[in-house]
C-alpha cells in the first residue's frame, strides 16, 4: 500500500514558479493542470490561484460549486499538505461558511463520493455498454456523476472506432457537402416550376434560397434543444436493461466522461443515416429545390452546433465573450443543472419552455 505524499508550502511554490499548476483545498494538494483550459472560468482563473489555498473562493457565495465539482477535484488529488496553521483555518471556514443561507461546504464529502474506478460500479477494463443496463436504478445517479476518462463502449475494435472521431472530421465531411447543396438549391429556386401541382402553379425565384436556408438552420436550433431534451435526457425505466443501454450510447456516455474529446461531435457515419432520413422526409414532402434549401440550411446549424459543443467542452474563449456565457451555462448543465439548460448553441429555446438555468455567477472573482 502506498503512503500518502507529505507536501509542505515551499515545495508547493517552488513546483508553481516552474509552471506546474498545484492548488489546495481542505489541506489537501491537486494537481489541475489537465484541467485548465476545460475551466469554464477559463485558464486564468485557475493559473493565478496556482500554489494557493482555494477553499474560500470554492464554497463561498456565489462561486459554490456543486457537488459533482468536489467530486471531480479528487481525481487530481495528489497528496496532503503539512502545516501548522491549516486546522485552525479549516475550523475558522467552518464556522463562517455555516453562516451563509444555511450552507455547510463541510459535507460534500457526504455527497460525493470519491473518484475510484477500481472500486466503482462498473468495470473499466470492458466496455460500459453492455454494463450500465445492469445498474437499474442505479443508473440514472452514476451516470450524472462525470469523470475525466475516455470510455471504451463495444468490444469490436472495428465498432468502437467507428463511434469516435476527431473535432475536425466534421467540417471536412460535411463542409464539401454543404457548399454542393447550396449550389443545387440556389440553382432549382432559380427556375419557374410548379409549386404544388400542374392544377395550381406558382413561380419560384432564386431570392428565396436565402429564406429557406434561413428558415432550416432555425428549425435545427428547435431540433437541437427537442433531441437534447426529450431524447438525449430522457429517464429510461430501471427495469429495462436495453433502453438504458440506448441511453448510455446516445448521450449517457457524454455525461459520464464529458471531456472524453473522440467522443464530443457526433461521428460522420451514424450522421450520415440521420441527415438521409431527414432530406429522404423534406423531399416527400416538398418540392425539390425547397427541400434541399431547407435541409443544407438545418445540416448548416448542426455543423455549427457540433464544433460550438465541441469548443464549449475544450476552447477558452474571452471573458465577456457569448461563447464564454455559454460555455460556462453547458458546463453547468453537466455539473449541477442536468434537467434544465439544454440549449447548446444558444439558449433562445430554454426561454419559452422554462429550461433555463438560474443566472449565477461563474468564480468571476479576479
Amino acid at each position: 500500500m502506498t503512503s500518502t505524499k507529505i507536501f509542505t508550502l515551499s515545495e508547493i511554490h517552488q513546483r508553481t514558479s516552474r509552471g506546474e499548476c498545484l492548488v489546495i483545498h481542505r489541506n489537501k494538494v491537486y494537481d489541475v493542470a489537465p484541467f485548465v483550459r476545460m475551466h469554464p472560468g477559463g485558464e486564468q482563473m485557475i493559473k493565478q490561484r496556482a500554489g494557493q489555498d482555494i477553499t474560500r473562493t470554492l464554497e463561498s457565495a456565489p462561486h459554490r460549486h456543486s457537488a459533482n465539482a468536489y467530486r471531480w477535484l479528487e481525481q487530481y488529488y495528489i497528496g496532503d499538505l503539512r502545516g501548522e496553521n491549516h486546522t485552525q483555518g479549516q475550523s475558522l471556514r467552518k464556522r463562517e461558511t455555516r453562516s451563509e443561507d444555511h450552507y455547510d461546504p463541510l459535507s460534500y464529502e457526504l455527497k460525493c463520493k470519491t473518484v475510484d474506478p477500481k472500486n466503482d460500479l462498473v468495470d473499466w477494463s470492458k466496455p460500459l455498454l453492455w454494463q450500465v443496463g445492469h445498474l437499474k436504478e442505479r443508473y440514472d445517479e452514476w451516470v450524472h456523476q462525470p469523470v475525466d476518462r475516455p470510455i471504451r463502449l463495444f468490444y469490436s475494435d472495428f465498432v468502437e472506432a467507428c463511434s469516435k472521431t476527431a473535432w475536425y472530421m466534421v467540417p471536412l465531411v460535411w463542409i464539401p457537402v454543404i457548399f454542393f447543396l447550396c449550389w443545387r438549391g440556389s440553382n432549382l429556386l432559380s427556375q419557374d416550376y410548379n409549386l404544388y401541382s400542374s392544377e395550381f402553379s406558382a413561380p419560384v425565384y432564386r431570392f428565396l434560397f436565402p429564406c429557406c436556408f434561413v428558415m432550416g438552420m432555425f428549425t435545427w436550433s428547435f431540433l437541437e434543444y427537442s433531441i437534447h431534451r426529450f431524447v438525449f435526457h430522457m429517464t429510461p425505466p430501471a427495469n429495462n436493461y436495453y433502453l438504458i443501454a440506448v441511453h448510455f450510447m446516445l448521450h449517457g456516455q457524454h455525461h459520464k466522461s464529458p471531456y472524453d474529446d473522440s467522443r464530443l461531435v457526433f461521428p460522420p457515419v451514424p450522421a450520415s443515416m440521420v441527415a438521409g432520413l431527414f432530406y429522404g422526409l423534406l423531399w416527400f414532402m416538398l418540392p425539390e429545390g425547397i427541400a434541399v434549401s431547407l435541409f443544407v440550411g438545418g445540416l448548416t446549424g448542426y455543423l455549427i452546433y457540433d464544433l460550438v459543443h465541441y469548443y464549449l467542452h475544450y476552447g477558452s474563449p474571452h471573458k465577456g465573450t457569448y461563447l464564454y456565457d455559454m460555455k460556462a451555462y453547458h458546463v453547468k448543465h453537466h455539473f449541477e443543472h442536468q434537467k434544465s439548460g439544454f440549449g447548446i448553441t444558444s439558449k433562445f429555446w430554454d426561454y419559452p419552455f422554462s429550461t433555463l438555468i438560474p443566472e449565477e455567477t461563474f468564480d468571476e472573482q479576479q
